[in-house]
């Protein structure tokens, strides 16, 4: 099968059984349906010179479930022909974690246990004239090759012949030449607009020791070459990979071409793998290079690869993440065409979700703050029974918690003077200790320098598991531990590694965007006696404090290490130091911030101003979303004007829209489609708008389809997927859908082309413009669109 047999389906004509799918998994549908395929193989190729991170668990969880989902094979293949940056102890952590993931594969594969192929290829390719031995500089090469406006031209080497190439590669493979005296070029195309088919390099000089094939070699196929035929020779049916492997693939289809004759000079029937790319998993706050992740490393920044402030699926697995919720997660993102960064909260989120039905509840207090009831008996404990599940998770399960005369509180817990709204414990107030009884602080003992060492409180015994009398109200629960009975523990707090969102994004350095705060150890940390004997690798929440493991490495019975997975939600902290409330705001919207979601969009209307004096929980939620979640003060603001809205933000957010994108949403789109009506009176919830906002950042929908899903919403609720395949909007993301429309524009408007190519490019928006009012262009991404034409009008 050739390249021009092998023509995908797009996964939007028609009534196809692919609809619902992505577009990858349509392509595959429609082979199979189309018989292309009896078996569909794919493959996860990574190179062994660091470990993995959470990106490739995207590539991992696509390529492993198709093949699951269709009967197929995967292969766990290493891509090692590199032999200065790759290492054993990098294979056997790939080889584990994805194993971890859940993704099972048969014997593991090697690109070295290829290299007698490769070469043989290589010999063939120059036998036919289609590659020779360059003698020049690495400058003149890349001299030689031209610019993006200028073709490329041959080195005097270009043109050797058959006989003096042969001889010279071989003697390459003897060792005879130094690093650098020679490379392998592929003879393709110096004038293509394609860089990459300018005679691209296929092989180099590399005196360096390999992990698996010791000193048997001194050339090394580069990955343009390599890539394809391990394909190729393992019977890959789709080859996946990211989008940044876009332009490679005219080399990839070039390498395949003429291993089809390769192959058959030898008596077989060759294989025929295609490249299809996918956008890759960008994360907030983090960085992704391998390269990068190396700096860290080796620049003590972080503690290894295993550190769990990385991104690495190690760091992800120490810090307590399962391979259930990894899977989850990118499940939730989908499989989209146009690359964009993913909101860690997304993450966060459905690390939550994981743990919130496999974390049995403890005690903790992280700061402890020492409470002496004064009416309860010495000498007396008593046994508390407290169940590890909350009512929602239908698990069953409790433990008994040891209850005295002393008790260790959480000094966040305490104010000596709180803030309006303080539900926790402060003089003369009331608070209720989780299972246990009510208590009211009689009396604040500070030492010498003033601080608070102890409080003098008294219980009731008639609130025993935290009951109260009918019309008694305490609104305040904490949680407490057992002075004489707590167990000590290190407790490490891992926050987000970067203090900005993009950190290749700014100027200067990456590394100087890293976050100071990002790992607070707290040492003298008590937890309840229940975990003293669990094993390292155990995952609790501590209530009211987050998710917490124990440390598999250095958690101990006796010297107890727990890594913070994720935080839970509390307000409060950022409550009391929020500034003050301003004077009443004017009667009007506030004026958009530079960056704000408000800039360059209408104002909302004047109905839904508020007054700035909210109450507490609100102004806790409008100062924690300005923050934590990167939101505006206007927009924090805006979302925060009513309990109802801000409960719909966080529902939206919850289930899987960015903070910023669902704020937009709620400010501008929202207020205009539902005319006003209170959110708790829209048909439907915030679990459904941010969906829809998912749907758009994902590039399942463009924005202006999400505007036609959200007014029928408003009318009529509904599911927005749903809606979607409905209505017909779900966007376009293969190219091939598109040609035509764009062939079709650009030869109705061949003048206006001609002017653009001779350099009037701010013709680029007129035949955007112009697709983009067409079906297909309305249901394509304007970035894809964009990108076509560029390349059409060349």
């Amino acid at each position: 099968m050739t390249a021009s047999d092998h023509t995908p389906a797009s996964p939007e004509e028609g009534a196809s059984p692919t609809a619902g799918l992505d577009f990858i998994r349509a392509i595959v549908a429609e082979d199979l349906r189309a018989g292309r395929y009896s078996q569909i193989v794919t493959r996860f190729p990574p190179e062994p010179n660091g470990y993995l991170h959470i990106g490739h668990a995207k590539s991992i969880g696509i390529n492993y479930g198709i093949a699951a989902e269709t009967g197929g094979r995967f292969n766990l293949r290493f891509d090692d022909t590199n032999p200065e940056t790759e290492d054993e102890s990098y294979v056997q952590s790939i080889i584990d974690t994805v194993r971890w993931l859940g993704a099972e594969f048969g014997e593991v594969l090697y690109a070295a246990d290829y290299f007698e192929d490769m070469f043989a290829f290589a010999e063939f390719l120059i036998g036919r004239g289609a590659a020779y031995v360059d003698s020049s500089s690495e400058e003149e090469i890349r001299e030689a090759r031209g610019t993006v406006t200028e073709p490329g031209f041959p080195t005097k080497h270009r043109d050797r012949s058959v006989e003096e190439n042969l001889d010279l590669f071989r003697r390459m493979r003897a060792g005879e030449f130094p690093d650098g005296a020679h490379v392998l070029r592929a003879k393709i195309d110096l004038a293509s607009p394609n860089m990459l088919l300018r005679d691209p390099l296929l092989y180099r000089i590399r005196h360096a020791h390999h992990y698996r094939t010791g000193d048997r070699w001194c050339i090394y196929p580069l990955y343009d070459y390599a890539h394809p035929i391990e394909d190729a020779i393992e019977g890959i049916t789709h080859s996946l990979c990211t989008l940044e492997f876009d332009n490679n693939r005219a080399v990839y289809d070039w390498t395949i071409e003429h291993w089809q004759d390769f192959e058959r000079s030898r008596g077989r029937e060759p294989a025929r793998p295609h490249q299809y790319e996918f956008a890759r998993g960008n994360l907030d706050y983090t960085v992704m290079s391998k390269r990068k992740l190396l700096q860290l490393v080796q620049g003590g920044h972080v503690t290894g690869w295993d550190d769990p402030r990385l991104p690495t699926l190690a760091g992800l697995r120490r810090r307590g993440v399962t391979a259930e919720a990894v899977r989850a997660f990118w499940e939730r993102m989908g499989v989209a065409k146009v690359n964009s960064r993913v909101d860690i909260g997304k993450l966060e989120y459905a690390i939550r979700d994981d743990l919130n039905q496999r974390a049995p509840r403890v005690l903790a207090v992280l700061h402890p703050l020492r409470v002496v009831l004064t009416n309860y008996p010495e000498g007396r404990t008593e046994e508390l029974d407290a169940p590890y599940w909350p009512h929602d998770v239908p698990k069953e399960g409790s433990r008994m918690l040891p209850f005295g005369r002393e008790l260790y509180i959480d000094r966040d817990d305490f104010a000596e003077e709180p803030p309006k709204g303080w539900h926790r414990l402060s003089p003369g107030a009331e608070v209720r200790l989780r299972y246990a009884y009510v208590i009211r602080c009689e009396e604040v003992v500070k030492d010498a320098a003033g601080e608070v060492v102890e409080l003098r409180c008294t219980y009731d015994e008639r609130t025993r598991g935290g009951t109260t009398p009918e019309g008694r109200q305490v609104k305040g629960t904490i949680q407490w531990v057992s002075a004489a009975h707590a167990v000590k523990a290190e407790v490490r707090l891992y926050d987000r590694l970067f203090t900005v969102p993009d950190p290749d994004a700014g100027e200067g350095d990456f590394k100087d965007y890293l976050n100071p705060a990002s790992l607070v150890v707290v040492p003298g940390a008590l937890v309840e006696p229940s975990v003293a004997a669990d094993e390292p690798g155990s995952r609790y929440q501590f209530e009211r404090l987050g998710y917490f493991y124990a440390d598999p490495v250095d958690s101990r019975p006796g010297a107890l290490v727990f890594n913070r997975t994720v935080t839970l939600r509390d307000t409060w902290a950022k409550a009391a130091e929020a500034p003050k409330p301003q004077p009443k705001a004017e009667k009007k919207p506030p004026k958009a911030e530079p960056g704000s979601s408000d800039a360059g969009q209408p104002r909302a209307p004047k109905a839904a101003v508020h007054d700035t004096s909210r109450p507490p929980e609100l102004e806790a939620r409008r100062t924690r979303y300005a923050a934590e979640l990167g939101l505006t003060v206007a927009d924090a603001d805006w979302v925060t004007r009513d309990a109802s809205t801000a409960d719909l933000f966080d529902a939206a957010v919850a289930a899987g829209g960015s903070a910023k994108g669902v704020a937009r949403w709620v400010i501008h789109e929202l207020t205009r489609e539902t005319a006003g009506r209170a959110s708790d009176a829209l048909p439907f919830a915030g679990r459904e708008l941010g969906e829809l906002v998912a749907l758009v950042e994902d590039g399942t929908i463009s924005a202006s389809a999400g505007r036609t899903v959200l007014a029928e919403m408003a009318k009529n609720g509904g599911r927005p997927a749903d809606l979607v395949e409905s209505l017909g909007l779900r966007q376009v993301s293969d190219p091939g859908a598109l040609a035509p429309v764009i062939d079709e524009v650009v030869a109705a408007n061949a003048a206006k082309a001609d002017e653009y190519r001779s350099g009037k490019t701010g013709l680029l928006g007129f035949f955007v413009g112009q697709v983009m009012r067409t079906p297909a262009g309305k249901a394509a991404s304007p970035e894809m669109v964009k990108q076509m034409l560029e390349e059409r009008l060349r």
